[in-house]
């Protein structure tokens, strides 16, 4: 895929990184990338993709800008409360770049739209705050074939990942999947939300910068990204840690006994 003269421009800095180059950046303008959410997480990663020059935005959330998002999701002004959140972060990403195409999707995604959706991108980002959307999405993916980066925030503390339990990993094995990290949700109540808890704004952009950065990795190969890997931040002590974890061959998806 060609880039056009103010394309070369606009991506410079990327394309003299020997990673990315000319070749690197027209795999960007191909890609296509699925971002479930345009809240805390899913509004850096936004920005930093369509500035990145990823070809095709898809912009799923069901949800309406309040007051109280503006102090995290800075993809919004105050100007757009009360207005759909797919269709006001579409808007303004158009203005950031205007070669990107943005597809909104202003709907829950469920256990019934997530393959669908998934199985038309390249690379999906899940940045909810909710575990039944978050199992929803990554069985989606493997069912698909897609990678999947997914992260979440809590107070002051973050973790990304990226999983791919549709390829193999060095050993041989499958890549683990999200029930071989996460067999099962914490039970109900037992994490406080957002709302209750509170956040610290500037970690959200911290984390959606991360998680970017790792869809940009699925798209252009370089270093080592975070499958098998679990990236965890601590804002307080500003620590990062890394874990790592394997399959599980007892996992419902790609284990001895799939269900």
């Amino acid at each position: 895929m060609n880039l056009t003269g103010d394309e070369i421009e606009r991506y410079a800095r990327h394309i003299v990184l020997r990673e990315i180059g000319g070749p690197g950046q027209a795999r960007l303008k191909a890609a296509r990338v699925l971002v479930v959410g345009a809240g805390g997480l899913g509004s850096p990663v936004l920005q930093y993709l369509a500035a990145a020059g990823v070809g095709t935005l898809g912009v799923i959330d069901h949800d309406t800008v309040s007051l109280s998002n503006l102090q995290r999701q800075v993809l919004f002004a105050t100007g757009d409360i009360g207005r759909g959140k797919a269709e006001a972060a579409a808007e303004a990403l158009g203005r950031l770049n205007p070669h990107v195409t943005l597809e909104t999707h202003p709907e829950r995604i469920t256990p019934d739209n997530a393959e669908r959706l998934a199985a038309a991108h390249d690379v999906v980002i899940d940045g909810s705050d909710n575990w039944g959307t978050r199992y929803a999405v990554s069985d989606a993916c493997f069912r698909a074939g897609r990678p999947l980066v997914t992260g979440s925030v809590g107070t002051f503390d973050g973790a990304v990942t990226v999983l791919a339990p549709h390829e193999a990993g060095p050993d041989g094995r499958p890549n683990p999947t999200y029930r071989c990290l996460f067999p099962e949700p914490p039970p109900e109540g037992s994490v406080p939300t957002c709302a209750e808890a509170g956040v610290m704004g500037a970690l959200t952009g911290l984390v959606g910068s991360l998680m970017a950065l790792e869809a940009i990795r699925r798209i252009v190969p370089f270093g080592e990204g975070l499958v098998g890997r679990l990236l965890l931040v601590d804002a307080r002590s500003m620590r990062f840690e890394t874990l790592r974890y394997g399959w599980d061959p007892e996992n419902p998806l790609n284990g001895s006994g799939p269900g």
